[in-house]
């Protein structure tokens, strides 16, 4: 048991020593990227000036520039290598001499090459002092548009994100780092105009029976003569808004759990929510004239089958909201292409501008600018963020006869794709659902 513990504790400590030197590492390294690059600079030119001399003294103590006697007749005067000739069998006292030329040759040699190394190292540390310099001031000229992005990024807020870097200069990263951040602020801009819209326009919708219901009440009160029958009718009034507001929370509730985007997926097939839908408003479009077809097919995907359901739902309140007497209304699942599961539903109904049809699937859009139907504007919207949630396409065009078609294509269901799978592991796609009309594109 205790070498046992022995050895946890060693393999505990040879996994904590990596840690602890990259955290010395992390404490060492400079925090500023000037400093750094300045560092880096500096380095680079001291090991390139250390390589050059060592390749220079290398070359010039190959030259060692000795006397070489021999019989003959005296070498050419300014010979690199001075040649005195004095025949085969030379004197002992020339080979003393010659010797002694060598050696004092070889003293000379040394004595220069330890100056030229002596010499060669002291401009080596006067230019890696001179180069630090040079790097300290081009790393400052290489981070300021950096510094200047960075200050004017951190001086936009909500009142100003109107703002934009607009750098100028050559295309290089620097440049295209400013674009991006100007995209960045420019799609930041449009949220935020959104969710400024959205807050106004849902708070006027709230706003609206809250009058009402107040004027109901303060009637109420204020009618000394009021009988059963008013405050009955009044009661029933305040019932209707009352119910009104409800849907209209949960259309907002149900809009923002959609843009959360999916916290689940299971397998489920269209056709059936198609059906579950046109059993669930025939009612509705009974008492309005109007005829319901589906023409359904198996057309399997994955996602949330409550958020699809609400999609089809509303796709269906919206075609049978926006209709004319004696109109009709047609659904359809299908596979197309092998790749996609979708959903169509057509409808009759008043003629829309081509320009107007992507404004609809914005919040709080409607053809009329009247609520009295109980229509908030936000059915449509709802369907495009639940069609976004699940990664599905969103085309829809307006009929030249009147009336709108809507379709939706959401991913297939394959057994090898993984988004067959019942759970998602809270992963969530990608928000690229798109709103396509005749003259008119919406993306969200």
């Amino acid at each position: 048991m205790l070498r046992k513990e022995g050895t946890t504790a060693e393999d505990a400590a040879r996994r904590a020593a990596p840690r602890r030197r990259s955290r010395i590492v992390t404490r060492l390294t400079p925090r500023r990227v000037r400093v750094r690059l300045t560092l880096l600079y500096g380095g680079l030119f001291v090991v390139s000036g250390a390589v050059l001399l060592t390749i220079t003294y290398v070359l010039v103590n190959r030259s060692n520039g000795m006397l070489v006697f021999s019989r003959g007749r005296s070498g050419p005067s300014g010979d690199a290598n001075a040649r005195i000739y004095t025949g085969d069998g030379a004197s002992p006292i020339l080979d003393r001499f010659a010797e002694a030329q060598r050696q004092q040759a070889q003293r000379q040699h040394t004595l220069e090459m330890n100056r030229l190394l002596f010499e060669s190292g002291v401009a080596l540390a006067i230019m890696s002092v001179i180069a630090i310099g040079l790097g300290w001031f081009v790393a400052g000229r290489v981070l300021r548009p950096l510094r200047t992005m960075t200050s004017t990024i951190q001086r936009i807020s909500a009142h100003n994100v109107h703002e934009r870097l607009d750098a100028e200069g050559p295309a290089d990263e620097l440049k295209d780092l400013a674009d991006t951040v100007d995209g960045l602020l420019g799609r930041l801009e449009g949220a935020l105009d959104s969710h400024k819209r959205f807050v106004a326009n849902a708070a006027h919708e709230l706003r609206t029976p809250l009058t009402v219901e107040h004027a109901l009440l303060e009637e109420s009160l204020i009618d000394r003569d009021a009988t059963v029958e008013s405050f009955r009718s009044n009661f029933e009034r305040l019932l209707v808004l009352s119910e009104q507001q409800a849907r209209l929370l949960e259309s907002l509730l149900t809009l923002s759990s959609s843009e959360r985007g999916l916290d689940r997926r299971e397998p489920l097939d269209l056709a059936e929510l198609a059906g579950k839908a046109v059993l669930g408003c025939r009612e509705q479009a009974r008492r309005r004239g109007l005829r319901v077809e589906a023409v359904t097919e198996p057309a399997g995907t994955c996602g949330d089958s409550a958020l699809v359901e609400r999609l089809v739902a509303n796709l269906l309140d919206n075609a049978i909201g926006y209709n004319v007497p004696d109109g009709w209304v047609k659904v359809v699942t299908r596979v197309v292409a092998g790749e996609h599961a979708v959903v169509r539903v057509t409808n009759s109904g008043r003629r829309i501008p081509p320009e107007r049809v992507g404004r609809l699937f914005e919040p709080f859009q409607r053809l009329d600018r009247t609520a009295a139907d109980g229509h908030h504007g936000l059915g449509l919207s709802i369907v495009r963020s639940i069609a976004a949630s699940h990664d599905a396409t969103l085309n829809a065009h307006a009929r030249p006869e009147g009336g709108l078609v809507v379709e939706v294509a959401f991913p297939l269901r394959t057994v090898e794709s993984p988004r067959a799978r019942h759970h998602d592991g809270g992963h969530r796609l990608p928000r690229t659902a798109s709103v396509t009309a005749a003259g008119d594109s919406t993306s969200r």
